[in-house]
């Protein structure tokens, strides 16, 4: 009588279709994998030859123009720079907070469990929002803060670092500025006993004549003005200007580009603060260290490296966002770098959207030559953190 049971056929043959199963859904990861690095490689190929040709440094140093040889990127440069930057700076401590609050500090009662809950689920569902949805959100918050810093009389809201000035421009075609209050100051009329300043700021005297009055001499010609001439109002702005609302600036950029990576960031450095040993926190706190003190002192320096991982590809897609940017800045003519906080900007995707959508083919070269700079920055601000992360890894080894 044989020993083999009748089963072990059975057996046999579903094990051979188990491994066949296997090998074929590994085979189909492989496949996806690979025609997906193959289309990867061919788009990186196809904007390597467009662009290495239009690579110049005339791209590098001027402003966008009507003239594909004259156009740069300069503009897009700094803005990218300057909003990535200052996003940076808001998102990360704001990130980290909030995770070390909603990871560290649970609460242990059952209202404050139900509220610790509701914020975990906001925080997690805002991750999948759509970017367009933060930049109309980042246009009512902050470029018109919701009308609250606009009154009946003044309707530029509330400003610091500018003064405004009346134009005028003399028969010599020289710039006389006239110093005014505000934006909202009556239009200056031209007297003689107007303070009057030239276009370095300096005080100089105005020879004010009508129709019936003698023509003014050679001499008095460069400061000489008609008394009907109307004068156009310009502002000189300091660095550290700054206005509320917050119109449609760096600053703006900033906020809204940090609505949409802070979900991302919070999440990513929960997770890296889960993944550190409960058993360091028993020990500080089994020698008497306070709950600030373990956090501060074991779990944050042990939790960094993760943290800077998300940090990581939070800033990568930080700096490829267009729908948000181009809610709030929209594509206008930028032909220099952003000089303050509040001053217009313009970014790379959007410069390169723009010239992707012209007719010419050469705006095409110079746009695949637009993206080699944008990936150049990409990869520098990844290797920064990267070099950050590899830092603070090897006291840990």
């Amino acid at each position: 009588m044989s020993d083999k049971s009748p089963f072990d056929g059975v057996e046999k043959r579903a094990s051979e279709g188990r491994s066949l199963l296997d090998l074929q859904f590994k085979f189909f990861c492989i496949s996806v994998a690979a025609v997906s690095v193959l289309i990867l490689v061919g788009l990186m190929t196809s904007i390597l030859l467009q662009g290495i040709p239009n690579l110049t440094w005339t791209l590098l140093i001027s402003g966008p123009e009507p003239n594909p040889s004259e156009a740069g990127i300069r503009p897009a440069i700094f803005g990218t720079l300057w909003v990535c930057s200052l996003c940076a700076l808001l998102t990360l401590p704001i990130g980290l907070a909030t995770a070390i609050l909603l990871e560290e500090y649970q609460p242990r009662n059952s209202i404050g469990r139900f509220f610790y809950s509701i914020i975990q689920l906001n925080v997690t569902n805002l991750a999948g929002v759509p970017s367009v949805v933060y930049g109309i959100l980042g246009l009512t918050a902050f470029v018109s803060m919701f009308g609250l810093f606009k009154t009946q009389d003044r309707d530029n809201g509330y400003e610091i670092g500018v003064r405004y000035y009346d134009q005028f421009f003399s028969d010599g075609e020289r710039s006389i500025m006239v110093p005014v209050a505000s934006s909202d100051s009556p239009v200056t009329k031209p007297s003689k006993e107007m303070l009057s300043l030239d276009s370095e700021l300096n005080s100089v005297d105005v020879f004010i004549y009508g129709l019936d009055d003698p023509a003014p001499t050679e001499s008095q010609l460069p400061y000489a003005i008609m008394d009907d001439s109307e004068p156009g109002r310009i502002s000189k702005k300091s660095w550290y200007y700054f206005s509320l609302p917050l119109g449609r600036g760096v600053l703006t950029g900033a906020l809204t580009l940090m609505l949409v990576v802070l979900p991302v960031i919070i999440i990513s450095s929960q997770e890296a603060l889960r993944a550190v040993p409960s058993s360091l926190r028993a020990g500080a706190l089994g020698l008497g260290a306070t709950r600030w003190q373990v956090v501060w002192n074991v779990t944050l320096p042990a939790a960094l490296p993760g943290i800077m991982t998300g940090a990581i590809l939070a800033m990568s897609r930080a700096i490829g966002e267009t729908a948000p940017i181009l809610i709030i800045a929209g594509i206008v003519y930028i032909s220099r770098a952003p000089q303050n906080l509040m001053d217009d900007f313009t970014v790379m995707p959007l410069q390169v959207y723009n010239w992707i959508g012209r007719p010419q083919p050469e705006f095409h070269g110079i746009a695949a030559a637009g993206i080699i700079l944008l990936l150049i920055i990409l990869l520098s601000f990844n290797a920064v953190a990267v070099l950050i992360r590899y830092k603070l890894q090897k006291p840990l080894s």
